[in-house]
C-alpha cells in the first residue's frame, strides 16, 4: 500500500513565475501572408545559418525569417482593447422645452 500523504502548512521557498510563452490558439491557425523581398546578406551570416539550419534539420532562410520575425515581435508595441464610444446625450429641440 502507498503512504499516505501528509499536508503541512509549510512556506514554499522560491517560487518563480515563468512568463507565458505559449502562443495563443489563433496563432496556431492561420499562417501570416509572406512578402518577397530581396536583400543582400553577408557571406558570413549567410554560412552561419546554413551551417546552424543543418545542425537542426531546418531551412536556413527559414531561421532568418523566425528570427526577423521575433525581433519584430519584440519591438512591436503591445495593441490595446478599443475603447467604446461614448454616447452624446440627446440634444433637446427648443420648442419641447
Amino acid at each position: 500500500m502507498s503512504a499516505k500523504i501528509r499536508y503541512t502548512d509549510e512556506p514554499l521557498g522560491r517560487l518563480k513565475v515563468v512568463p507565458d510563452f505559449l502562443p495563443a490558439p489563433e496563432d496556431l491557425v492561420f499562417r501570416e501572408e509572406g512578402v518577397k523581398v530581396t536583400i543582400a546578406l553577408s557571406k558570413r551570416s549567410v554560412e552561419f545559418f546554413k551551417r546552424e539550419a543543418k545542425k537542426h534539420h531546418t531551412q536556413y532562410q527559414r531561421m532568418i525569417r523566425r528570427l526577423l520575425d521575433a525581433y519584430a515581435a519584440h519591438h512591436t508595441p503591445p495593441l490595446t482593447s478599443k475603447s467604446r464610444p461614448t454616447r452624446r446625450k440627446r440634444r433637446v429641440p427648443q420648442s419641447a422645452r
